[in-house]
């Protein structure tokens, strides 16, 4: 074979690697729009108002005759959500890598969960327990989807470019949620002049989102391409059993382990503030439902800079120390989040921006540090452990955060809760000798780590 057909065909799979990261980029692009749009700013807020609703007169509802107070119900339902996930994630991930059919996959997942957003507008009246059914099968279909999307980094980037794709992926996810939301914005501020009701108006924002989610699904869906990594195999094991399974070969692993148990503390308290912020904006500190749009949609625009700057640092410093940089940012942020006094939006929209410029960097820098750390051939088991806390996903930080309001009935409290997970997050993750780690799991080690 000539030089220049060895050179032509490497270039012929450059460009193709080239084409699928930028399909991969578009599903940030398609999915966070959920995200940003309905888990951080309206569901929680809203489906809060429906459970006040149908309270009873000590202000508790009672789902299969429990009684939970209505104020924590948006909490405790992100965090049954985690319980169907758990189930699903390791079975499907490890059917993914037996088959190498990840594509599938992530389509029947994405669209379970924009089905189940876009049907978000038939939540009004006393209709909380649609509500919870509806987000607890939209944030499980969203984690096993993530999973799959996540687990394709490894295979579209070489080790040195895995920083600046998965930043590029959650810096574009961040200006999908921008747009999205000040369409959002728009319509709800102006809903009297749309002829809608301030509740349509929520329930539009909530099923465009599903919408939106399933529409731009499609281009990954066009340009990502399966692999098989191994002779096909038969999938014998239940989800749990599959779970089981996971746990005992990552046992051979075990600073990967070690990793994943850091990112799995200190990312439950971010995706807990990301779900519980609008929510103590709203009934703590009583700032009105365009403030909260408006200091989300600021998160969304600095940490599109924030993704991309963390990126760069990371060339300097090393994923590692610039993700241990940002989680003392969080825990500085968070602890100034519990004297913000109520009814004063200038200060909830510093302590946004101080949210957005570390939440997409600390994010897109721990996604692409943890596929350095997977055995070849496991990337979508792997990241079915990985996906457990992400993306809002997390149950202990909401759980916690749910009891520490039904105990003090304060959501100050709740809040500051919070800050033991990015502590410890932290002290677990400068134990990791990632060199090492990397070298452990038969991957190459990159220059800066």
């Amino acid at each position: 074979m000539g030089t220049d057909t060895v050179q032509a065909r490497g270039s012929d799979e450059d460009a193709g690697l080239r084409r699928e990261q930028r399909g991969w980029y578009f599903y940030d692009w398609a999915c966070s729009v959920y995200s940003t749009s309905v888990l951080t700013v309206f569901l929680g807020p809203y489906l809060t108002s429906v459970a006040e609703s149908a309270a009873d007169a000590d202000g508790f509802v009672h789902p299969l005759g429990v009684p939970v107070r209505a104020g924590s119900f948006f909490a405790y339902s992100v965090s049954l959500s985690v319980i169907l996930a758990v189930a699903l994630m390791p079975l499907v991930g490890g059917a993914a890598d037996r088959t190498g059919r990840k594509k599938p996959l992530l389509g029947a997942a994405a669209y379970v969960g924009a089905a189940a957003t876009t049907g978000m507008f038939f939540l009004d009246g006393d209709r909380y327990l649609l509500g919870g059914v509806l987000l607890i099968v939209a944030n499980a279909a969203q984690s096993v989807a993530m999973m799959l999307y996540n687990s394709y980094l490894p295979q579209i980037a070489p080790p040195e470019e895995r920083d600046a794709v998965s930043s590029r992926g959650w810096a574009l996810g961040y200006a999908a949620g921008s747009l999205v939301l000040i369409g959002d914005l728009v319509l709800y501020s102006g809903h009297e002049s749309f002829g809608l009701s301030e509740t349509a108006a929520v329930r539009i924002c909530l099923a465009s989102a599903g919408l939106w989610w399933g529409a731009f699904t499609l281009v990954p869906l066009r340009r990502l391409r399966d692999r098989r990594t191994g002779p096909a195999r038969e999938a014998t094991a239940p989800g749990l059993r599959q779970l089981a399974a996971t746990v005992r070969n990552m046992r051979r692993h075990p600073l990967t382990l070690a990793f994943l148990l850091a990112y799995l503390v200190y990312n439950d308290g971010i995706q807990t503030v990301i779900s519980q912020a609008s929510l103590y904006g709203s009934q703590e500190l009583g700032l009105g439902q365009s403030t909260l749009i408006g200091a989300v949609l600021l998160v969304q625009v600095l940490a599109v800079a924030g993704a991309l700057g963390m990126g760069r640092l990371a060339r300097t410093y090393g994923a590692r120390r610039t993700i241990l940089g940002s989680l003392v940012a969080w825990t500085v942020t968070l602890g100034a989040g519990y004297f913000l006094p109520a009814g004063a939006p200038v200060w909830f929209f510093v302590l946004a921006a101080g949210i957005g410029l570390v939440l997409g960097g600390s994010q897109a820098l721990s996604r692409s540090l943890f596929s350095h750390l997977v055995p070849p051939g496991k990337e979508a088991e792997y990241f079915s452990a990985y996906e457990m806390s992400d993306r809002g996903m997390s149950w202990l930080g909401p759980l916690l955060f749910g009891v520490t309001y039904q105990l003090t009935g304060s959501y100050r409290s709740a809040i500051v809760s919070l800050v033991a997970f990015f502590v410890i997050g932290f002290v677990l993750l400068a134990r990791v000798p990632v060199r090492r780690a990397i070298g452990e799991a038969g991957n190459p080690v990159p220059e800066k780590i």
